[in-house]
């Protein structure tokens, strides 16, 4: 929205009226002034924050993916964001081994001036989060940033909302469920440089994040494990099909310290708000496109279906700009009959 409109405010402006071409049912209207206070108010007494797409400390890798988060929920150090970092994902029924190489991974890491992002799982997360703890760790969840998830992790999560941070997409109080596990992971994959799978079965969530990165270009590393374990078997097929072995933190900081270092030097601050997001605005949108958009309605839902597609896929099919495509997915999106998915997906809802 900020991209096709140029602020946030044109941005409100224009949803009504892009939920009306959709076709939805009922009116769209963002939310009001003194919703936005009272969630404001419930954050700060959170001792959390909101960080938003365009401010600095929203991280540089993760704005630069195809559907990243507009707003971020942060609680503890917000400044951990604007680090160079690599995540450590695995197994929630680790091996003792496991754990112990997750944690002594992280600590290498972190003492290699990277930041160690993970999803505050139990097992291989949990045990990343502890091995960084020390020198900077982020936990990225499924539900609010106040929600305790799972239970036996209340004292890691207390731990990293004091000297790491809690990152969450969704507002405070929301509680996990199985369908915001898989976007969250494309935050986790999307902060950092390179994702490491430390144990994986064959259809473990750790793949999708592993996925997710490639999709999002980034760096896949895997560590070996017995033939003989199941909980190996997803992460030895990524080194089969050329991920990174590692055996050490030095493997992944070895082949990622051009990128580290550069993360590391300071960035620039931005002097606009985000009514002037640092981006190359689209031009507005003008009667013309609006007159594409109704042409190219039957030819997307025709293409569409519950399975997700690529939206480069539907621009090369429905020969439509870029731009056109853009606007017509966000009013089918805003009426509620398009669903987005990580990698830049989208299907029918």
């Amino acid at each position: 929205m900020l991209r096709r409109f140029g602020s946030a405010r044109a941005s409100l402006e224009m949803v009504p009226q892009l939920a009306r071409r959709g076709e939805r049912s009922r009116t769209v209207t963002a939310v009001t002034r003194s919703e936005a206070e009272a969630e404001l108010t419930a954050l700060h007494r959170a001792g959390a924050r909101m960080v938003c797409w365009g401010e600095p400390h929203y991280p540089s890798a993760l704005a630069a993916i195809d559907d990243a988060p507009p707003i971020l929920t942060v609680l503890g150090r917000a400044e951990l964001l604007e680090s160079a970092m690599v995540a450590v994902v695995g197994a929630r029924n680790a091996s003792a081994n496991g754990r112990r190489f997750s944690r002594d991974l992280a600590a290498s890491l972190g003492r290699g001036g990277v930041v160690v992002v993970s999803g505050l799982a139990r097992g291989i997360d949990a045990a990343a989060h502890l091995g960084a703890l020390a020198t900077g760790s982020i936990a990225v969840v499924a539900g609010g940033v106040d929600v305790v998830y799972p239970a036996e992790n209340r004292g890691l999560h207390e731990a990293l909302a004091r000297d790491g941070a809690i990152v969450a997409e969704l507002p405070l109080g929301t509680e996990p469920q199985a369908r915001h596990f898989p976007r969250r992971n494309r935050i986790i994959s999307g902060m950092a440089l390179g994702v490491v799978v430390v144990e994986a079965a064959a259809r473990s969530g750790s793949l999708i994040t592993a996925r997710l990165a490639l999709e999002q270009g980034r760096d896949v590393f895997a560590v070996p494990g017995s033939p003989l374990d199941p909980r190996c078997r997803g992460s030895n097929d990524l080194l089969r099909h050329g991920a990174t072995l590692t055996e050490s933190g030095e493997d992944v900081l070895s082949q990622l310290g051009p990128l580290v270092e550069r993360a590391l030097q300071p960035r620039p601050r931005p002097a606009q708000s985000l009514e002037t997001p640092n981006v190359q605005s689209w031009p507005p949108l003008e009667a013309s496109d609006l007159t594409e958009n109704d042409s190219g309605f039957e030819l997307v839902l025709e293409r569409l279906g519950p399975t997700p597609v690529a939206v480069d896929e539907l621009v090369r099919q429905c020969h439509l700009s870029a731009a056109a495509m853009a606007t017509l997915l966000l009013e089918l999106e805003l009426a509620g009959r398009v669903e987005r998915h990580p990698g830049n997906l989208v299907s029918l809802r």
